[in-house]
């Protein structure tokens, strides 16, 4: 009988595998019977295969390994087969049986640790601590998330109070929360606390952030609001030397703290007057300048409630002259003219120019442009033999400038030999025949009651006007009074008898031709009544 081997050394695969976890127990495998006397160097194939599947080999290595003529390997199982190695004991590799040397060179080395992760940073520190709102038992506040989070990311925040003068901080919510805003309760009235934010995340708590001033633990009964009038909402504009008096009203319960500046910087108290009242406040400038043009800026504070407004104050003047003022040419009755803008605008845009002549002979000034915007101009119209000086002046909204550029050159209108010839015109030929514009009409009248005949004729030369009775011409018949004035002709029947009546022909004449119009006079009898005849006898 052999002898009882040696245990058998671990090699690295089976190390590895049991450090490895064990794996799903999978069905066993048959067994094989072996025969009964078998030398222990035809085992070694048997313990080669746990070698190739360590997971598998795991459950053997419990105990010491059996001798190969015990009645364990007799009866052919093959896990007992396998030798087993006891609290990790193992034999010299120089007693392993020959054929379990390939199974040994074909184990895989093991597989690399992998990088270990970075470490967790904590965040920033939040922004922007403030209060949104304060009560006698609690208090509001809200901040911005850090401005840095990293890869630990964020897992929420924890807000912290104290009162002022300890440093005994407490917290406020007993879990982290997610949210920018929290209420703070059960708070004493008329305790000063300092606040601050903590965000919180796998890399600890970050720097705090803080409220700027500790907040007074009591009721705001309204909060500051400054109601801005619309009149001082967009540019308030006035003239050097102005009195400038602004009453801007504000709401705010206790009376707020009323704070101004002017371009960020304090108010000059020998400029500017301030008088604050609960309800509003009133800036006051005796005699207003160009510096004290600027950005102004009003703030109303009750405790950390704070309201701003804005004005913006535009002190303005007359502009000053324009400048480089030059005669560019002359020509003809012209002279062109050109300058650049002023270097005092007065505080305000230029809104056009003046440009004004006079005669060297005279020098009394004229203006020839007003409201003028362009830079040139030309000067037309000017007088031949006269000598001219121009002047500019500048227009902004208050007005004219009280100086003006005055050119040094002259501007002379030569003397030509041009001799005026009057234009032709070809005289218009109004000659015109006689035409009647309004006809005779036919008239009925009454006997001893005088009437008239009227008509309108036009012609040119003046026609001649005759009146005739059935065809025969009246002539200066004193019974007939004929007058024709202004193309209207009339013929007066002075007490007209029944003989009078007949047809009246007006006639017209002259060197383009002649026209008549006639009409019909019918003179009628008044008949008396029979009973007027009877008391007439």
């Amino acid at each position: 009988m052999p002898g009882k081997p040696a245990p058998i050394k671990k090699s690295p695969a089976k190390k590895a595998a049991e450090k490895a976890p064990e794996p799903a127990p999978g069905p066993e495998p048959a067994p094989v019977e072996a025969p009964p006397a078998e030398t222990p160097a035809e085992a070694a194939p048997a313990e080669a295969a746990p070698a190739e599947t360590p997971a598998e080999a795991a459950p053997a290595a419990e105990g010491e390994a059996a001798p190969a003529g015990d009645t364990p390997a007799a009866e052919g199982s093959a896990p007992a087969a396998a030798p087993a190695v006891e609290d990790g004991a193992a034999a010299p590799a120089t007693d392993a049986p020959a054929d379990a040397a390939p199974a040994e060179a074909a184990v895989e080395e093991p597989p690399k640790a992998p990088t270990p992760p970075p470490p967790a940073v904590p965040t920033s520190a939040p922004l922007d601590v403030s209060v949104d709102d304060v009560n006698d038992s609690s208090l509001t506040i809200k901040w911005q998330t850090p401005e840095t989070i990293g890869d630990s990311g964020l897992d929420g925040y924890t807000v912290e109070y104290c009162k002022d003068g300890t440093t005994d901080w407490s917290v406020a919510n007993e879990k982290l929360i997610s949210v920018n805003r929290y209420c703070i309760k059960n708070l004493t009235a008329g305790d000063l606390l300092h606040v601050r934010v903590v965000a919180v995340n796998p890399g600890g708590r970050s720097e705090p952030g803080t409220l700027a001033q500790p907040v007074p633990i009591r009721e705001v009964v309204d909060r500051p609001k400054i109601r801005m009038p619309r009149t001082l909402r967009s540019r308030y504009v006035k003239q050097v030397g102005e009195q400038i008096n602004l009453l801007i009203p504000f709401l705010g319960k206790p009376k707020p703290a009323v704070s101004w500046l002017k371009d960020g910087q304090p108010l000059d108290p020998k400029r500017a007057n301030i008088r604050n009242s609960n309800k509003d406040s009133i800036m006051f400038i005796r005699s207003a300048e160009r510096e004290d043009s600027g950005v102004y800026e009003m703030a109303v504070k009750v405790d950390s409630f704070e309201d701003k407004t804005t004005l913006i104050l535009q002190i303005v003047e007359l502009p000053g002259p324009p400048t480089s003022l030059k005669l560019v040419d002359t020509w003809g009755f012209n002279a062109a003219l050109e300058w650049t803008p002023p270097k005092d605008n007065g505080n305000t845009d230029i809104t056009g120019y003046t440009i004004q002549k006079a005669d060297r002979k005279t020098g009394e000034w004229f203006t020839v442009l007003e409201h003028y915007h362009r830079l040139t101009a030309t000067v037309s119209d000017l007088i031949m033999g006269n000598s001219y000086s121009f002047r500019v002046f500048s227009e902004n909204q208050v007005g004219i400038s009280e100086m003006s550029a005055v050119t040094k050159d002259v501007a002379t209108i030569q003397k030509t030999g041009i001799v005026y010839k009057p234009p032709e015109y070809q005289e218009h030929d109004f000659s015109e025949a006689p035409k009647f514009t309004t006809p005779l009409n036919d008239r009925a009248a009454t006997v001893g009651y005088t009437t008239k005949l009227l008509c309108s004729v036009r012609g040119s030369p003046k026609p001649k006007i005759e009146w005739l009775k059935n065809q025969m011409v009246i002539g200066d018949d004193p019974k007939f009074r004929q007058i024709a004035h202004q193309g209207i002709c009339s013929l007066e029947i002075r007490k007209p008898c029944s003989f009078d009546g007949g047809v009246y022909t007006c006639r017209a004449k002259n060197p383009q031709g002649e026209a008549t119009v006639s009409c019909k006079l019918e003179v009628k009898q008044v008949i008396l009544p029979e009973a007027g005849k009877e008391k007439g006898k």
